[in-house]
């Protein structure tokens, strides 16, 4: 399995793509994780070989993909048919079964008040690999989440140049994530 800490370590800046487009971009971007929010089960496979053919780290956001639903078998699929070396997910128990079969396991959450804050320190899923935050100029939330999950830690969305790059990193986050093209030339 890959160094995947390492990987976000040494690359502060991931791609999120939202379409074929933007993935050509990222592709040809100095960026070595790609994070994929689209797709069907038509086209996930050859998505994955293009970013495999680029020597890049693909991972699935599998709530966003259309005709897949959180089932094990599912998750088994991907890693039998698939490139993609991970996977995002909202629900911890699809982030718990994609651990188990060697797959990186990413937990987004989604941090709307001091109640979500709260339950996100309370009841993180010990099973994932890394821990997505959004949205990401929480700075305050950034610090202290850091501090409590011992995981690296992916913060996204509402980040729209450099300085909020550098306030994230400086509060604790390992790196982040974005659809914003110009972001990813950092």
């Amino acid at each position: 399995m890959i160094n995947f800490k390492r990987i976000l370590e040494d690359n502060p800046i991931v791609a999120a793509v939202k379409d074929m487009d933007q993935l050509n971009k990222a592709l040809e971007a100095d960026v070595d994780v790609i994070f994929v929010l689209f797709g069907n089960i038509l086209d996930i496979i050859e998505i994955s070989h293009k970013i495999s053919e680029k020597n890049k780290i693909g991972i699935l956001h599998i709530d966003l993909v259309d005709g897949l639903t959180n089932r094990e078998i599912v998750l088994e699929y991907l890693k039998e048919k698939t490139k993609f070396d991970g996977i995002i997910s909202t629900k911890a128990q699809t982030v718990k079964s994609a651990k188990k079969l060697g797959l990186v396991a990413i937990q987004r959450v989604f941090i709307l008040d001091s109640l979500s804050f709260q339950s996100t320190k309370n009841h993180l899923v010990d099973e994932c690999d890394v821990v997505e935050m959004l949205p990401g100029l929480l700075f305050k939330v950034i610090k202290e989440l850091s501090k409590t999950i011992h995981k690296p830690l992916i913060v996204g969305g509402l980040i729209s140049d450099k300085e909020d790059v550098m306030e994230a990193l400086r509060s604790g986050a390992t790196c982040i994530s974005t659809t914003k093209e110009d972001i990813w030339k950092i």
